[in-house]
């Protein structure tokens, strides 16, 4: 809803005028959602709301024990070998796991984990990049 984003993080808007836009959007969300999404937007928070929404998921997430696990492959994975993938973190990690999955042909091969700010580069790209690196400071 990029509208709405514009309405939001416009400063010149009153933030009366943003509370009552939220509250139509949020119509039949619970009772306390829509308090605290009105008291955002009338502390001047309301550009924030999707960093709010965004940050109050991880916390959720963390608590229920879930990660989001973004995994970039060189090609698209049948169905069984993400599976099988998502798997192998969910029992490394003991968590379970929210993933999301890219095709970067850039990777020639291999795959890119990405969870927070951890990433783990098992790519062939990556493999090449880094064995070029230390060619570089043999010289």
């Amino acid at each position: 809803m990029p509208e709405l984003a514009a309405l939001l993080g416009n400063p010149e808007t009153d933030s009366r005028v943003k509370a009552d836009v939220l509250e139509q959007v949020l119509g039949g969300a619970d009772e306390l959602v829509r308090n605290f999404v009105r008291l955002a937007a009338e502390k001047g928070r309301a550009g924030e709301v999707r960093e709010i929404a965004a940050e109050f998921e991880a916390l959720a997430a963390a608590e229920e024990g879930v990660i989001d696990v973004e995994l970039t492959t060189a090609h698209e994975l049948s169905e069984e070998e993400f599976g099988r993938i998502v798997g192998r973190i969910e029992q490394a990690s003991g968590r379970r796991v929210r993933p999301t999955r890219n095709v970067d042909p850039d990777l020639i091969g291999g795959l890119v984990l990405q969870v927070g700010s951890l990433r783990l580069d098992a790519s062939l790209r990556g493999r090449l990049d880094r064995l070029r690196t230390e060619l570089a400071g043999a010289r």
